[in-house]
């Protein structure tokens, strides 16, 4: 069933009111893909009655109309970041958005965490507590740099006059806080949970304030370097942080999914379409492409310094079961509109499905080196045979006629893997391929890549040469395209000239996906790009903030000049 949005529903299912109401930035779409949605019904499957309000107008009464719940309110931008939803890397507005029906971005507020949450108070004064969630509150937990405003901000937190954030994934400690708010019992000891208080934790490890860190430039280098550090939920501390007078108390992370549970929230009763209520406003183009997707895993080994999947997802991989996989694509073979093709099977980096880490599963994240970077862990026992074979079930399924691997892939952890890397290859670009292999070297400098924590150029060559070793033989018309960085911190005009003569030398093209560098809450980039430093060395960076010069960049890959 699709979690009620219209007193209309509620008077159907017999409710009276709400325990929950969240409010999202994106439309209503009913999907194992959506934050909002697994959330709701995470919370509904343990018996609590949840409404959902997408996208309200900020200027009316819209967000009156399920009442107040008796519970809590959750708020949430939705699937992305609220400004990077509305605005480009140079900052323009942009006029298409994939979770809004019709696809005209006019629906979502800037700061839409802010303004969702000034919305509740404005209409329900002394509300009950209202609780952030999502990528824009977990990436906006602590003192953070807003590329968008160019400041230092204080936690999303106090900004918004919430009463509590959860961080991360969020249905462990969101069910936990439930559970409290209804025996009205405290909350201050949930982990994935941040509060304030007048008072630091003295049991906890206390950050640099926030005035200290908007005044010193090393000041928010140490506190970065403290906070990154203590993101892994079997070793970390939990931290505090000074705002104003008041302290942000910032629980450890929770534990994550065991396989079962991780399991369990993808095979809820998830509708796969848009909620009828806005159906009617035109079609949602995420749809097309989560609708027949599947998830096998989450969490990333990568840690690559632009993203932010580590600080969201987490630095562990957990992987759903073989058998969890099948029963969700055989549901959606049974789809009225299924045609046969999946159109993902995977997760931030499709090949790291069941690869696991045993150190960070009983002992956390090491603190002194990645798992990837500069090269693989030894101690990673990386291969491919068990997304081999998951893969090769999936293909003998009734009514399956193709499955397409949309998710990123790691070149590097091909060549890792001396067992099965190449076998997984040709799987890959025998059955999964339309035609191209997406990959995301991001540049080819070797000076560029360590900033951004990726493989140097040489492992770029080797995969290549793979590549079309195995077109060859298989006589396929098959390509590689690449996705390309410009104006990264560290990066000037020069050596986005010398990608280019480089990708028309030794990958033979003109590059065409090239992003310009978007500054992420909490990435270790985005701490160069505020700073002008290296935050590993201390040592002076050069940082391209000319919007005109940035394009520049852009244009000297694609091969065109203004």
């Amino acid at each position: 069933m699709f979690l009620p949005t219209t007193k209309k529903e509620l008077t159907q299912l017999g409710w009276e009111c709400l325990d929950v109401i969240i409010v999202t930035g994106d439309t209503y779409l009913d999907s194992p893909y959506i934050g909002a949605a697994v959330i709701g019904k995470i919370l509904l499957q343990a018996g609590y009655k949840v409404g959902i309000i997408a996208q309200p107008e900020l200027e009316n009464q819209e967000i009156a109309r399920l009442g107040e719940p008796s519970l809590f309110w959750g708020v949430t931008s939705g699937s992305v970041d609220s400004m990077v939803a509305n605005y480009t890397a140079t900052k323009k507005r942009r006029q298409q958005d994939d979770f809004t029906p019709g696809g005209i971005n006019n629906r979502r507020p800037d700061r839409a965490v802010l303004a969702y949450t000034n919305l509740i108070r404005r209409h329900f004064k002394n509300t009950v507590p209202i609780v952030l969630g999502g990528i824009e509150a977990s990436l906006r937990r602590i003192a953070h740099y807003d590329y968008w405003g160019n400041e230092l901000r204080r936690s999303i937190l106090l900004d918004a006059k919430a009463n509590y954030l959860v961080y991360g994934m969020g249905e462990k400690t969101i069910l936990q806080l439930a559970e409290k708010l209804k025996q009205n019992q405290p909350c201050t000891e949930i982990r994935g949970l941040c509060y304030i208080d007048q008072n630091p934790r003295l049991d906890y490890l206390e950050l640099p304030s926030f005035p200290s860190v908007k005044a010193d430039k090393y000041e928010f280098i140490k506190m970065f370097h403290l906070f990154y550090q203590q993101q892994d939920p079997f070793s970390s501390k939990g931290l505090c942080q000074q705002q104003d007078t008041r302290y942000l108390i910032h629980n450890p992370p929770q534990f994550p999914l065991t396989q079962i549970e991780l399991n369990q929230v993808y095979e809820l009763d998830y509708e796969r379409n848009v909620h009828p209520y806005y159906r009617s406003d035109g079609a949602v183009r995420a749809l097309e492409t989560i609708r027949f997707s599947i998830t096998t895993h989450r969490g990333c080994y990568g840690e690559c310094n632009f993203c932010s999947i580590a600080m969201h997802q987490g630095r562990l991989v957990h992987s759903r079961s073989e058998a969890s996989i099948i029963k969700e694509v055989e549901a959606l073979t049974k789809l009225p509109d299924f045609k046969g093709y999946l159109l993902d099977v995977g997760g931030p980096t499709a090949n790291m499905y069941g690869v696991d880490c045993e150190t960070k599963k009983t002992h956390g994240a090491c603190t002194a080196k990645r798992c990837l970077f500069p090269r693989t862990c030894k101690n990673l026992p990386f291969n491919h045979e068990k997304q081999l074979h998951l893969l090769q079930r999936l293909r003998r399924l009734p009514g399956i006629k193709k499955i397409f691997i949309a998710s990123g892939i790691r070149y590097d952890l091909i060549l890792n893997d001396s067992k099965s890397g190449l076998e997984y290859l040709r799987e890959i670009m025998k059955y999964h391929l339309s035609g191209q292999m997406k990959i995301a070297p991001e540049h080819t400098e070797d000076k560029i890549l360590k900033l951004m924590g990726k493989p140097n150029r040489a492992a770029l060559q080797k995969f290549r040469e793979h590549f079309n070793q195995i077109k060859q033989q298989n006589n396929q018309e098959q390509f590689l395209t690449y996705y390309f960085i410009a104006a990264h911190p560290g990066t000037e005009q020069h050596e986005m000239e010398q990608l280019h003569q480089f990708a028309v030398r030794e990958l033979k093209l003109c590059p065409e996906q090239v992003q310009i560098f978007t500054p992420l809450p909490s990435t270790y980039s985005t701490l160069m790009y505020y700073t002008g430093l290296d935050p590993f060395t201390l040592k002076p960076l050069y940082v391209e903030k000319d919007q005109h010069r940035k394009e520049l960049q852009k244009q000297a890959v694609i091969g065109k000049r203004k």
